[in-house]
């Protein structure tokens, strides 16, 4: 058995800054699986990999953005609302208290609902047109403000700064995507088998819809659920993220300068205590008539519950498991840019994250070696609002704690760390590459949420046929024949073949099974917040 090596941080000098000052970690860190040779090589790996942190956690950083989008009340009916208590928002890369929200409860949940269901007798009747241009002014307010709102993201959930201003570019293409959808929800005139009849289709909006969503990305998760709701006639309460409610607040701002009538949209921020009496008023009060929710399964299964007494519309985008194939057809470059893009986004954090890697024995060790020396080059920690920096922190401590938790089941079943390996300051943590990876590990059977790529080798397709049900699946194959016949037969949602980022205002996004229900993006995005009508005109006369 090899041998634990201790390495302490302080050799390192990483140095970071929480509220008062400089801290250091209390104990040292555990590389485990590791040799000695293997922790020195672990550390000039750090030493190319953590340049921006050493030199960017020896200062304090302030969100600066511009006073108006910064917003710390609930959004009810046009007004900014305060709450009798508040809570903080941190900087996940330091610590350090970025502001006090609003700590709404029940009593201002169903304030903002029966707001939404007063305001969506109006906006319902409201020319699509309207609603149209109403949408495309918010999203030419979200470019305008670009910079800010990514900055408001760096800063409450950690993102890299570049990474930020693509999904504020991305959040604001679903307003402009549901913008034109909202000229386009037409229906239909059924032939009638009788001649003094016609059979009507009407396509009218379900109503009020409660839209929950993650902090993983705090914007584009509004936009592109409201969005929707929006476009077909609906009105929304929006209750983010405990983590990253300022992005929300901020958008909020936008849609009030944008136009959209108070009661429209519809925000209440609340802390992790009282997110559970929040949602079951957004879940189970008579008024909402829909419920939209992005977050983890068991999560979602809770929400359903809720949901099912008054038998709501729902729509979900739950947890999953991700798997990145790689055949011994595919193309080993292509393939280790996809498994950078599709693992390493948002450290990790994405609901489509890569979080299986097969690749089949002959491409086995070339993958493993390139995918190792583009983590050495391309991964660069760091607070997100350093230039250079592409991997911040994850959400909290404990996102960390978990990464290091399958990190260590993996080594104790006999897997090897070649890259990576440990846990950081605050919850900073390596970039880390597992090999010799089998199917009985934790980091194979739950979702990460971490930069952690465990890598199986196999050589029977038999390991394929028991992935389960996923969100998202990714492989690589330059075979056409396999290509289309792995592609219908993985049981997912969404296929990136030979690509690793797929995502897009124009295409259907969801999972199957426990990783979800329904669709958000694309034409079939708007027919979640919509009722179908049958009218039967009798009685006509030739």
């Amino acid at each position: 058995m090899r041998r634990q090596v201790p390495v302490h941080l302080q050799d390192l000098q990483l140095r970071f800054y929480r509220t008062n000052g400089p801290v250091l970690p209390s104990q040292p860190l555990l590389l485990p699986g590791m040799s000695a040779a293997g922790v020195l090589r672990s550390r000039r790996v750090l030493q190319q990999l953590l340049p921006g942190l050493l030199a960017s956690m020896s200062r304090r950083y302030s969100l600066d953005v511009a006073a108006p989008l910064l917003r710390t009340q609930g959004y009810v009916d046009g007004s900014w609302i305060s709450a009798a208590s508040v809570f903080p928002v941190l900087d996940p890369a330091t610590g350090q208290e970025l502001a006090r929200v609003s700590d709404c409860g029940p009593a201002e949940a169903k304030q903002a609902v029966e707001a939404a269901h007063r305001a969506f007798q109006t906006w319902k009747g409201t020319a699509a047109k309207e609603r149209s241009v109403l949408l495309r002014r918010w999203f030419d307010l979200m470019m305008l403000h670009q910079e800010d709102l990514a900055k408001i993201i760096t800063f409450e959930c950690g993102k890299p700064l570049q990474e930020a201003r693509g999904e504020v570019a991305y959040s604001a293409s679903f307003l402009d995507w549901f913008s034109e959808e909202a000229r386009r929800i037409y229906g239909d005139i059924v032939p009638s088998s009788f001649k003094d009849r016609k059979l009507l289709l009407l396509k009218q909006p379900v109503g009020v819809a409660s839209i929950i969503t993650p902090w993983n990305f705090p914007s584009a998760m509004i936009s592109r659920k409201v969005g929707a709701a929006l476009a077909a006639g609906c009105t929304v309460v929006v209750k983010p993220a405990e983590d990253t409610p300022l992005s929300a607040l901020a958008l909020a701002e936008l849609a009030e300068q944008a136009g959209i009538p108070p009661g429209v949209v519809n925000v209440v921020p609340c802390s992790r205590d009282r997110a559970p009496s929040v949602g079951q008023v957004l879940c189970s009060d008579p008024m909402v008539a829909k419920v939209s929710f992005t977050g983890s399964t068991a999560t979602g299964k809770v929400l359903l519950k809720m949901a099912a007494d008054s038998v709501k519309r729902v729509s979900m985008e739950l947890g999953g498991n991700a798997p990145f194939i790689v055949f011994d057809s595919a193309d080993v470059d292509l393939a280790v840019g996809g498994a950078m893009v599709s693992k390493f986004r948002n450290s990790g954090q994405t609901c489509v994250c890569s979080n299986r890697f097969l690749v089949q024995s002959r491409v086995y060790d070339r993958f493993l070696d390139k995918l190792g020396r583009a983590m050495d080059s391309q991964l660069h920690l760091g607070h997100g609002s350093e230039p250079g920096t592409t991997q911040g922190p994850l959400i909290n401590s404990r996102a960390a704690e978990k990464v290091v938790h399958q990190i260590s089941d993996a080594v104790s079943h006999g897997a090897r760390v070649l890259r990576g390996g440990a846990r950081l300051n605050g919850s900073f943590m390596e970039p880390t590459l597992l090999a010799d990876v089998t199917t009985d590990m934790l980091c194979t059977q739950e979702e990460t949420f971490g930069p952690l790529v465990p890598v199986l080798r196999w050589s029977s397709q038999k390991v394929l046929t028991r992935l389960g049900s996923v969100p998202a699946g990714y492989f690589y194959s330059q075979d056409v024949s396999q290509i289309w016949r792995v592609a219908e037969a993985l049981e997912v949602g969404m296929v990136g073949v030979n690509e690793g980022l797929m995502s897009a205002p124009e295409a259907p996004f969801g999972g199957v099974k426990q990783s979800g229900l329904g669709r958000e993006g694309s034409k079939y995005g708007v027919d979640e917040y919509l009722e179908v009508k049958y009218v039967c005109f009798g009685g006509l006369k030739p």
